[in-house]
């Protein structure tokens, strides 16, 4: 059982690193900063930007506030990686496995990027940007910025006038632009609280059981 854990771990990583790293670079050298392309409609499309922050776009503020966060970064995906393989050798169950492996190489993903990018991309703000230009990066060690593509505004309205505090305001569904790390986190999240919720419901089950005897 840890064999086939500690291959699926380190084939996920491989996997979803590999995407996430091609597909960032790809854009990053076909494409400019706002440049938007449809994918599938108008529903489903590609749309260059990127952050200094979190996820789906979020942001800390200056200089200091990124480093901090790329070192908090680092940190906590060094963490996580040792609790993960802790938890393999406690014989844990491979759903929860596949979770943490899921976070963790969104985590690390993201990390690239903000590590990397500076040093190795020119700016994409009114050219397409090149990979180890020869005058340098944007930005120095810890600063470079998150590339982020994938974009699902799924559909969109205008609330009605007669409606407190909204209303006559336009909504937007789904405005966040994401990349695959980001997707690989979320998946991530969402599988460990529902694998959680279940652990849950089946010891209550099981509990029942016992007292019903």
């Amino acid at each position: 059982m840890k064999k086939k854990q500690y291959t699926i771990i380190f084939s996920l990583i491989a996997a979803i690193l590999i995407i996430d790293q091609v597909v960032k670079i790809w854009v990053k050298t076909h494409f400019y900063i706002g440049e938007d392309i449809p994918l599938i409609g108008e529903w489903c499309r590609l749309h260059f930007v990127e952050n200094q922050g979190f996820a789906f776009g979020m942001s800390v503020g200056g200089h200091i506030g990124k480093i901090f966060l790329s070192v908090f970064r680092l940190v906590a995906s060094g963490a996580l990686l040792w609790y993960l393989l802790h938890l393999v050798k406690k014989g844990v169950r491979t759903p929860l496995v596949i979770c943490l492996t899921l976070i963790f190489v969104g985590a690390v993903g993201n990390l690239i990027d903000s590590c990397f990018y500076g040093l190795i991309f020119n700016e994409s703000l009114y050219n397409v940007a090149q990979l180890f230009p020869p005058e340098g990066g944007y930005a120095p060690l810890l600063q470079g910025r998150v590339v982020d593509m994938f974009y699902f505004p799924l559909f969109e309205f205008d609330w009605p006038q007669w409606m407190p505090w909204i209303g006559g305001t336009h909504f937007l569904f789904f405005s966040a632009i994401f990349n695959v790390a980001d997707a690989a986190i979320t998946i991530g999240a969402f599988w460990l609280i529902a694998y959680f919720l279940l652990e849950d419901a089946k010891k209550r089950k099981a509990k029942k059981l016992e007292e019903s005897k």
